[in-house]
C-alpha cells in the first residue's frame, strides 16, 4: 500500500511516521519550499505525548521542550480563577504536558522520517478522481497519480474543497496574535500555562525553553480585522498585568503571526473511496482548549493502527468512527469557551467569573480526562 499525503504540518508528518512504523509506504507533497520556524508554540497536551510516547519520541520532545504541571485561567491582572492540575494525568498516563517551539517540533520529526519522500515546493491546486484513484495538479506544474490520498492541508484544504465541497469555515470575529520572545519568566510560572481574561479580549503565555516564552493575545472585532494594528498590542492589553506588556515590548515585530480565528463547522464526512481528511482539514477547531495540534496527532496514530489492521476503505471508515465523535466535541466546546471568553457585559462578566471560581476541581479533572483518553483499537 502507497498512500500521499498532503500536507507536512505537523499532523501530515506525524502520520507518516506512524504508517512508516506499520511498514506503510508515503510521500509527502507540502507547498512551502522550505519548513520555516514560524513563530509560535504548541503545546502537546496529555493526549498527545501519550501518541509521541508510542512512537518512541517522548524523551527527545521532552528535551527539546518545557513540562507544564498545570493550566490556569485567570482575570487580566493574573488573579487566579481556575487551575487543572496536570500532575494527576501525568501519573496516570505516564507522560507530561510539554510546550515545545512548533518549528521545533516540526524539525523533530522530519528528522525521524526514515522512507517518506518529502516533497517540497508542491502547492496543490486541484484533486480529480480518475479510474486509477485521483489525479494530483500542483502550481508548479507537475501532476501525479495518486492511489490513496490523505488530506493534511489544514482549514482551507484543497483536497476537502476538491472532494468534500459542501463544508462551511465559521468565522469567529476574533483576531489573534501569536509571538515567541526571549524573556525570563518568574519562578513561579515557569511551569504553567496561564490565560488571563479581560473584556472582549485575553492573554496567554507559556515557556517553551530556557528563558523563552510563547504568547498568543485575541481580541474581538465587529466588523474588520484591520482596525487592530500589530504595534499597538501593547496599548490593547494595558490595563492587563505588567508582565503582559513587558512580554509584548520584547517580543521583535517580526516574530509576531497575525491570523483571524476560524474553525470548520462540524461535518460528518471525512473519507470517500481511497480519500481520507485528517487535522484541521476534518475538523478545524478554534484554539481555545490548545487541542487543534494534538487532535492532529490524534488522527495520526488512529489512522494508522487502522491502515495497518484493515484495507484502505474499511480503515477510513473505523477511523471516522473512533475519532469523529470526541473531535467534534472539541470543537464544540472550544467554540464556547472562545465566546465565554470574550463577553463584553459586565455584570455577565462577572456572574461568568464567579461560575468558573465555583467550579469544582473534579468537573475540570472529568472535562480533562475525556480529552486525554485515547481509545484502544
Amino acid at each position: 500500500m502507497d498512500i500521499d499525503i498532503i500536507g507536512a504540518g505537523i499532523g501530515g508528518l506525524t502520520t507518516a511516521i506512524a504508517l512508516e512504523q506499520k511498514g506503510i509506504k508515503t510521500r509527502i507533497f507540502e507547498q512551502a519550499d522550505k519548513i520555516k520556524p514560524v513563530g509560535a508554540g504548541v503545546i502537546l497536551a496529555n493526549n498527545a505525548m501519550q501518541v509521541y510516547e508510542n512512537l518512541g519520541l517522548r524523551k527527545i520532545i521532552e528535551e527539546n521542550g518545557n513540562h507544564i504541571s498545570s493550566m490556569n485561567i485567570t482575570k487580566a491582572n493574573l488573579n487566579l480563577m481556575s487551575k487543572v492540575d496536570l500532575s494527576f494525568f501525568e501519573k496516570k498516563h505516564k507522560v507530561r504536558n510539554i510546550a515545545i517551539h512548533r518549528g521545533t517540533l516540526q524539525q523533530i520529526l522530519m528528522n525521524e522520517l526514515k522512507s517518506t519522500d518529502l516533497n517540497l515546493n508542491h502547492h496543490i491546486t486541484s484533486v480529480e478522481p480518475n479510474d486509477n484513484g485521483y489525479a494530483l495538479m500542483f502550481e508548479n506544474g507537475e501532476q501525479i497519480q495518486s492511489s490513496t490520498l490523505i488530506g493534511a492541508d489544514g482549514l482551507n484544504s484543497v483536497v476537502r474543497q476538491n472532494l468534500f465541497p459542501n463544508s462551511v469555515i465559521r468565522n469567529a470575529k476574533q483576531i489573534c496574535w501569536r509571538g515567541v520572545t526571549d524573556f525570563k519568566l518568574p519562578i513561579k510560572y515557569k511551569n504553567e500555562l496561564n490565560e488571563a481574561w479581560g473584556k472582549k479580549d485575553r492573554f496567554g503565555f507559556v515557556q517553551i525553553a530556557e528563558n523563552k516564552v510563547y504568547w498568543y493575545a485575541l481580541k474581538s472585532f465587529k466588523k474588520d480585522k484591520d482596525e487592530f494594528l500589530v504595534n499597538d498590542i501593547e496599548t490593547y492589553f494595558s490595563n492587563y498585568h505588567p508582565i503582559v506588556n513587558e512580554i509584548i515590548d520584547s517580543t521583535k515585530e517580526e516574530q509576531i503571526n497575525t491570523v483571524e480565528i476560524s474553525d470548520l463547522k462540524p461535518t460528518n464526512i471525512w473519507h470517500k473511496e481511497n480519500v481520507c481528511l485528517i487535522g484541521d482539514a476534518a475538523h478545524a477547531m478554534t484554539p481555545n482548549l490548545g487541542q487543534g495540534a494534538c487532535q492532529a496527532i490524534e488522527d495520526a496514530y488512529i489512522l494508522s493502527m487502522c491502515l495497518h489492521k484493515y484495507d484502505e476503505n474499511i480503515a477510513f471508515k473505523e477511523f471516522q468512527k473512533l475519532r469523529l465523535p470526541k473531535a467534534h466535541q472539541v470543537v464544540k466546546a472550544s467554540w464556547i469557551l472562545g465566546e465565554l471568553a470574550h463577553l463584553s457585559n459586565p455584570i455577565l462578566i462577572g456572574i461568568r467569573n464567579q461560575l468558573i471560581r465555583l467550579a469544582p476541581s473534579s468537573l475540570n479533572r472529568k472535562q480533562s480526562e475525556q480529552i486525554f483518553q485515547i481509545p484502544n483499537l
